[in-house]
């Protein structure tokens, strides 16, 4: 081979050898390897000597494995690897597995293996799949054999291969060594488990096999280095790191046997060559010491750094790798810190009885209509010891243990030595347990039973026969917390740091270019030349940071094509002299570790130089006696995407200082700089920014934020100015970092700065950690200041700070001011007056100001208030939050924890507390956070919150979280599957995906949902899973309910959809019905479970004994939605009993109510058909929130959505009992009216609740215009009269909205592509469906008679006899006309109509509705079933006709008699022969002004006609001899029950005056070109009121003047 000029001469030795480059390379990086760990077995002979004198800090438990055993019989295998480079493959931690060996080797030139580097042993099983994502992670399918003892091996799934740089075939298998036997690591999720290796790893590449010297061969001289190759090297060693966990596994071993992290296996012996040294493979960042000790106090001996010994004699002073890295503890200092505050935390949890702790308390909501005396509950409790359960009839304030206490004295024959608090009562079917010192009607399961008139059932159990597998222990509070190791684990898209030994193999391979640079004698631009390339290397694996250390250096070498040439051209001749090269390498040399340091301070890695510089100043000035301005220099932009060079020009920063999101100053900007092309593209400012803000006017939470901005280049052909000027300039990216750290020290020194990208500017959330996330982002160098001493942010002393002073010294006009706005119920409804009013006059309002309550406080947790010592007050106050009531907002503590400046704060410690303390607050508190990992910008901090959370919680729990985290990607990969699938190949596709799920519980017994930690599931019900036709296809699952007294757990799964709207619009409906239940007014909504579990998945509640509206309505046909019986025909159907219908109507009226308030206050949109249902008690709900806060859809420019919410024809029916307005409306309407004016006196929680989701990341919720829907339906500034006038006008709106019915159709004919052609059609008044072997072989029909009934309306019934065979009794039943119709439309769906006899025609000359008419269609009717039981057999015999010929509950009260008519009015209605009916009115007088509120009329008189009368209210205040005091109010059209709900108002009326005054109330209906009719009249004499307070009530009408009773 042709030598190449230049080279150096150290690689001559290699020449007859005949690799190539790039196994030189790889040679390179064995011979450093093993000169690192030959180094240490002399320090780890002198550490075991230690061990009798320096015990270990921490004692361990697990035996030492010896993982690097050296094999025998090898020696001959490795004899011409050992004569070329000194290194033995069996001490490359890489090369082998003690149980693996390596596979055959080829003997073809050309053969390469295909290398596997990924791990096929065991991690951890209780943290497999906490911290995967649905995008990658873990795999979910155990091999088989994989289980061995309690430990579950599993293996991550491969990354895509990459290809090898090193064409070499391995060397053939070595036998195993005896120390490889099978070993079952403990499965704690706090240690790193025992993980087999695959061959092939990178650095344990054989690169020769044994084989004879070739002879005759020539040499060659290495040419250039392959850079491409060793940068491929680079990313593989990075991406293999991050599953390397038996390394860190191995040193954890060292650490407990208390050995150096470096001391692996035992010595294996071989002579080191003398080159560089390598630091060996990766070991956690921590090192565990005393947790009162820290860096700074340790023992010297502590600190696992390889010493820098000379190698060999060197002609310069150039640093070696082994000396540049040392394995570090943890850098970051604000998460050490943080780690210590864990141990005390957790140290000072006080625990009586660790066997509690496992326990999943039911949750308890107090509330007076919970707890009344008068209330009482049916119970049944069952016990073991008894065969029958026992029934008692409690009281809702009666304690838990008083029941457990009676149940006793039934089990037991001796009470003397039994204790009440060892027995416990469990719902039956879910994994919780009542309180015993609670009331049994405050607990959330028993109010649930009641509302849905369930049997409450108990189960009577023993404390000690309970599992305790979520049980903390004391172990688990006294064992360290390593936050690193979990943390470590969570799923990251990249790897974000190099490690140290890709590093070590760039720095080795600098120093030697740096070598023949040093020793050359001549042709200095080609020796340059390559030692820019290796800068450019190690440059490019820092982030592609060039600072100008690393530039000076480079310009002082001689000009090279690898770099652009520097503007001063240096004198050639200088670097002729030694002295000056070796000058110019120490600078670069030292410029390269000064980026290292920078580097692993920005990006915490798990490495640092060996010699740092002093951080750390024992001087400290107080940042309030430092008065110069702030300043700083801004340097350049680095790693920028080539693609901007064509795209943009004239780039700046815009630097601002902000304080809760407000600016303190004007912002400031760079100058216009263009791209510069060192070795990398940057944009270079080099300018000082000097803000006109002293430092001791900062506040500690100030805020910097950079913005980049660039101007768009021009398009081809527009040249003028005038274009160029209006280009309006784009942000690129931007960045917020506070000015003080967590110890409140003011910044100094050189930062970098990850911008994000403007796409994700989210200027409620702009308060986030660097985007080190990407691993592409831009990043700002900025220079701070360096002084030699820190600059701290101290508080002033409470007295200084804020003095108090005299309220009652303020004139009385200021105290009246104050107190009147430290009455106002929040934050929103300040003024700006108000605002600075309490400003200047702060230091008088300290004794008046008292306690802020949790729901205003929890607005001081926004982003607009950062001040540590308000939110420290904030957490302060909502402390004396119930677990209940902390659930109910915890989604909203959980984001507020984005808001707060340093990653400890008292937030987190509350909710720290608070989660170790209730297992429901710890599973609900898990899935937020790990939700919160997909948030980029804060997911940095959510990954150490959520490792601080499995640190305090235990073992047990932190295993139940893995098996909740496998079932959830088990589901999620299978929801996926059936997703895509075609619709025919779906069903095989969910039973080959539930055999997984079976698989899952076949190994694990059993798991928790994550929808509730009561729910306790131990198996999948295949024939009851099945799937939705829908868009997104969401499965629906039954899974076995592990308590055999409970029944099949039934949820939907979701993927594809976001349901995190869904869950916070059903936690705010959850908080309105509590807050009606508080009040007294229970709205009996229906609250179903809804969790995300992942962005893109998640679980829903099904309701059972449920169905859609539109099922409902299309049993009348696809235009069912247009007919108005439909609801209320589905619920007689269901409740044939008077009393159960009208209980469901009862129930209807409520629920209906409630969601009309809900869905218009929270703005929910498309509501069609498909997502409203009704539940067979009659409870309305809705259900699928994808748009809400008014964000309608749109055809076009029309909004979908029309009218304020939904409430149509057909609910009113179910209300009215009929198609005419009853008294029972006007009950609805007062109940829409009361909830909407008890929800709006909570304006403000609501208002806070969601504006602390502004940042979650919900696209309907991102901005103040969305909280501003909100807040204009609440309207907080209306009066309650003028709230109920406006939703009333609302309900009216509403009803008469004909698009909410076109609504309904469109999507019936949408939805009738789901709909298959083998679905069973019924008959929407039957309630099951009846065949010919069921009930018999009809033999003869007959239409008896008619009937008139009033069902509501009047109509007529037909009476049927029908005779069966074998049977000498007929049976009776009576069916309505538009049945008959019904069953004939359903028969021409199944056959042709050549098969089936003629329909009678509906339509009827001359009235239909009489008598006459009814007699011929009886007629007509005859003659059709007739002929249809004659019909050929297939029609005849059909399941359809045998339905509608079966007696239903209607028909068994009294075979052939006349249905008694029934009032429309039901129980609400007032006799007929009332005179004049009643009017309801709401009078009261203030500020001179009497406010008569007239709500609404009931029972009047039809008209002389028969007709509906057109009722209008006109009110007279006499006297009045001119009729000047006339009001009147809108009339009402055909109804004899109007409501109105409208304020009349007389204004200036004296209160003496008042006594003087009668008010005449008549009722007229409006007869147009007729003089009106007079319905009623009352006069009210006012003196006999007590107008003090308001009169509400009901006023009897006349038909002559008379006086109110």
């Amino acid at each position: 081979m042709s030598s190449t000029p230049g080279n150096g001469e150290h690689w001559e030795s290699l020449e007859s050898v005949g690799i190539s480059r790039k196994e030189l390379a790889m040679a390179e990086a064995l011979q450093m390897e093993y000169d690192a760990l030959s180094r240490l077995r002399h320090d780890k002979e002198e550490n075991r000597t230690k061990q009798t004198t320096d015990p270990s800090l921490i004692a361990w438990e697990e035996p030492a494995l010896d993982f690097y055993s050296k094999p025998a019989g090898r020696q001959k295998d490795l004899k011409l690897l050992r004569g070329l480079s000194g290194s033995d493959p069996t001490l490359n931690y890489n090369s082998l597995s003690p149980q693996e060996g390596l596979p055959n080797h080829s003997t073809s030139p050309g053969s390469q293996p295909g290398p596997d580097p990924w791990p096929k042993g065991s991690l951890a099983g209780d943290y497999l799949y906490i911290f995967d994502g649905s995008d990658g992670g873990l795999s979910l399918s155990p091999r088989p054999g994989d289980i061995d003892g309690s430990s579950k091996k599993l293996s991550p799934p491969p990354l895509p291969p990459r290809v090898s740089i090193w064409d070499t075939p391995p060397l053939p298998p070595r036998k195993r060594a005896p120390s490889s036997s099978k070993i079952s690591p403990p499965n704690d999720i706090n240690t790193f488990s025992l993980v087999e290796q695959p061959p092939g790893k990178l650095l344990g590449r054989q690169i020769l096999e044994e084989e004879e010297p070739r002879s005759g061969g020539t040499g060659r001289l290495l040419g250039s280095v392959d850079y491409d190759g060793i940068n491929d090297a680079i990313t593989r060693l990075n991406l293999k790191s991050t599953y390397d966990a038996e390394m860190v596994r191995d040193a954890t071993r060292g650490w407990k046997e208390g050995r150096g992290p470096l001391d692996f296996g035992k010595d294996i012996p071989g002579k080191p060559v003398a080159r560089s040294k390598t630091m060996p493979p990766q070991v956690p960042p921590r090192t565990y010491v005393s947790r009162c000790a820290n860096r700074k106090n340790a023992t010297p001996g502590k600190n696992h750094r390889i010493s820098a010994a000379s190698v060999g004699s060197r002609p310069h002073a150039v640093a070696n790798g082994h000396e540049l890295f040392e394995v570090s503890e943890e850098r970051d200092e604000e998460v050490a810190a943080f780690c210590h505050m864990l141990d005390v935390l957790r140290s000072g949890s006080d625990v009586q009885d660790y066997f509690l702790t496992g326990y999943v308390w039911s949750a308890v909501t107090p509330s007076p209509e919970h707890l009344g005396d008068e209330v009482n509950l049916k119970v049944t409790v069952l016990c073991d010891s008894l065969q029958e359960p026992l029934t008692f009839t409690c009281n809702c304030s009666s304690t838990v243990d008083l029941l457990i206490y009676q149940t006793l004295c039934y089990t037991q024959d001796e009470l003397r030595g039994v204790d009440v608090g060892d027995f416990v009562l469990k719902p039956c079917g879910l994994e919780e347990f009542l309180q015993n010192k609670q009331a049994l009607g405050s607990h959330e399961y028993i109010q649930y039973c009641r509302k849905f008139d369930i049997d409450i059932r108990l189960q009577l159990m023993e404390q000690k026969s309970i599992r305790s597998d979520l049980a903390r222990t004391v172990n688990d509070d006294q064992s360290p917390s390593t936050l690193n190791y979990l943390v470590h684990l969570q799923e990251r898209p990249v790897k974000q740091t190099i490690s140290r030994q890709a590093l070590s193999l760039l720095f080795d391979t600098y120093h030697n270019e740096a070598d023949a640079f040093l020793l050359a004698d001549g042709d200095f631009p080609l020796k340059a030349d390559r030692v820019v390339q290796s800068v450019k290397a190690i440059c490019n694996a820092l982030a592609a940071v060039e600072t100008p250390e690393i530039t000076s250096a480079l310009n002082q070498l001689p000009p090279c094509p690898s770099r652009v040439q520097p503007k001063i051209q240096k004198d050639p001749t200088v670097l002729a002299a030694r002295e000056n090269r070796e000058k110019a390498m120490e600078a670069l040399t030292a410029a390269i570790l000064d980026l290292v340091e920078l580097y692993c301070n920005t990006f915490n890695a798990d490495f640092q130089p060996a010699v740092q510089g002093s951080h750390k100043h024992d001087l400290v000035q107080e940042a309030c006696l430092f008065s110069g301005p702030l300043a700083f220099t801004v340097y350049a932009a680095h790693r920028i995407p080539i693609t901007w060079a064509a795209s943009y020009e004239d780039f700046y920063l815009s630097c601002s200082l902000s304080h809760g999101g407000k600016e303190l100053c004007s912002p400031l900007q760079t100058r216009r700089a263009h791209f510069s092309k060192y070795l990398f593209h940057l944009i270079i400012w080099d300018q000082r920014i000097c803000f006109p803000v002293q430092v001791n006017r900062l506040p500690r939470e100030t805020l910097l934020c950079a913005t980049l901005y660039a101007l768009p280049t021009p398009p081809p052909g527009s040249s003028s100015e005038a274009v160029k000027q209006r280009r309006v300039p784009e942000a690129l990216g931007w960045v917020t970092t506070p000015l003080f750290n967590f110890r409140h020290v003011l910044t100094c020194g050189r930062k970098l700065l990850g911008l994000w990208p403007a796409t994700q500017e989210n200027a409620s959330a702009r308060w986030s950690t660097p985007n080190f996330h990407q691993p592409d982002s831009v990043i700002l160098q900025i220079d701070f200041p360096t002084s030699a001493f820190d600059i701290k942010f101290t508080s002033p002393s409470g007295d200084k700070f804020s003095p108090c002073y005299e309220f009652g010294s303020l004139r009385e006009e200021d105290q009246r001011a104050l107190k009147n706005i430290m009455q106002k119920e929040s934050l929103y409804w300040l003024a700006d007056a108000d605002k600075k009013r309490l400003w200047e006059k702060r230091y008088y309002c300290h004794s008046e100001w008292t306690h802020m309550n949790h729901q205003d406080a929890l607005g001081l947790l926004h982003a607009t208030f950062p001040d540590q010592e308000v939110r420290r007050m904030a957490v302060q106050w909502i402390g004396s939050l119930s677990d209940a009531e902390l659930l109910d907002y915890l989604p909203q503590l959980v984001q507020a924890l984005k808001y707060e400046c340093y990653l400890d704060s008292p937030l987190v410690r509350f909710l720290l507390k608070r989660a170790v303390s209730d297992l429901r607050v710890t599973h609900y508190f898990f899935w937020l956070l790990k939700d919160g990992l997909k948030d980029s910008q804060f997911s940095i901090r959510y990954q150490y919150l959520l490792a601080a959370l499995l640190c305090c919680c235990g073992k047990g729990l932190r295993e139940e979280f893995n098996r909740q985290c496998w079932l959830v990607n088990t589901l999620a990969k299978l929801a996926q599957q059936v997703r895509e699938a075609t619709p025919s190949a779906r069903q095989g596709i969910l039973r080959t995906g539930l055999e997984e799920v079976k698989q899952f519980f076949a190994l694990n017994g059993s798991c928790r949902l994550p929808l509730s930690p009561s729910l306790l599931v131990k198996g999948i019900v295949p024939r009851d899973c099945s799937y939705f036709n829908s868009n997104a296809v969401p499965l629906k699952l039954s899974f076995q309910n592990v308590d055999p007294l409970g029944e099949n757990i039934r949820v939907i799964f979701k993927c594809g959809d976001d349901l995190r709207q869904d869950m916070l619009t059903l936690q705010m409906i959850r908080i309105m019905n509590k807050i009606w239940v508080q009040e007294g007014l229970d709205m009996r909504m229906v609250i179903f479970r809804c969790f995300s579990t992942g962005r893109g998945r998640g679980m829903v509640e099904m309701i059972p004994n449920a169905e859609t509206l539109r099922k409902i309505q299309v049993e009348h046909g696809v235009t069912g939605s247009f007919k108005d019986r439909p609801l209320a025909d589905w619920l007689q159907k269901h409740n044939p009993g008077e009393d159960e219908y009208e209980k469901a109507v009862e129930n209807f009226i409520y629920s209906c109510a409630g969601c009309c308030v809900a869905t218009y206050v929270l703005g929910i949109c498309d509501r069609h058909n498909d997502n409203i249902m009704l539940k067979t008690t009659g409870h309305m709900f809705h259900i699928d929130f994808g748009r809400f806060l008014g964000h309608a859809q749109m055809f076009g420019n029309i909004k979908r959505d029309r009218a304020p919410f939904v409430f149509t024809s057909d609910m009113a029916y179910v209300i009215n009992g009929g198609d005419k307005p009853s008294s029972r409306f006007h009950d609805f309407v007062d109940l829409c009216c009361q909830a909407y004016n008890f929800i709006r006196k909570h304006t403000h929680l609501f208002l806070n609740l969601l504006g602390l989701m502004l940042s979650c990341g919900i696209p309907e919720l991102s901005d103040l215009e969305d909280l501003k829907y909100v807040y204009d339906a609440l309207r907080p500034q209306d009066t309650e009269a003028n709230a109920t006038t406006y939703f009333t006008r609302l309900i009216e709106s509403s009803l008469g909205s004909v698009a909410t019915k076109l609504n309904f159709f469109i999507h019936n004919l949408a939805q009738m592509k789901f709909t298959g052609s083998d679905d069973q059609l019924t008959l929407s008044f039957a309630p099951r469906t009846h065949t010919l072997q069921r009930s018999g072989r009809l033999s003869d029909v007959f239409l008896c008679r008619q009937e008139k009934v009033f069902h509501p309306n009047k109509t007529y019934i037909y009476v049927v006899k029908v005779m069966r065979e074998n049977s000498h009794e007929a049976t009776y039943i009576q069916r309505t006309f538009e049945e008959f119709q019904e069953l004939h439309n359903k028969l021409r769906l199944l056959f042709p109509s050549s098969l089936l006899p003629s329909f009678p025609t509906r339509f009827l000359i001359g009235r239909p509705r009489g008598e006459a008419g009814a007699e011929r269609r009886r007629e007509e009717l005859n003659g059709y079933i007739w002929h249809l039981i004659r019909a050929t057999p297939e029609v005849a015999e059909c399941d359809l006709v045998y339905t509608f010929f079966h007696p239903l509950p209607r028909d068994e009260k009294a075979a052939g008699t006349s249905l008694a008519p029934k009032s429309s009015e039901g129980s609400w209605a007032q006799p007929v022969e009332k005179v004049g009916g009643e009017v309801k009115l709401s009078i009261s007088y203030k500020n001179n002004k009497l406010f008569i509120m007239v709500m609404h009329i009931r029972g009047l008189q039809l008209l002389q006609d028969g007709n509906d009368p057109d009722p209008y209210v006109k009110i007279y205040l006499l006297p009045d001899p001119q009729k000047t005091t006339k009001k009147k109010t809108k009339v009402a059209r055909k109804t004899c029950n109007p409501t109105y709900n409208e304020m009349l108002v007389y204004d200036g009326i004296p209160k003496g005056d008042l006594q003087q005054r009668e008010l005449q109330l008549s009722v007229l209906s409006e007869q147009g070109f007729w003089e009106n009719v007079l319905l009623g009249e009352v006069h009210i004499r006012l003196r006999e009121l007590d107008l003090a307070q308001e009169k509400t009530g009901w006023f009897a009408l006349g038909s002559r003047s008379h006086e109110a009773s």
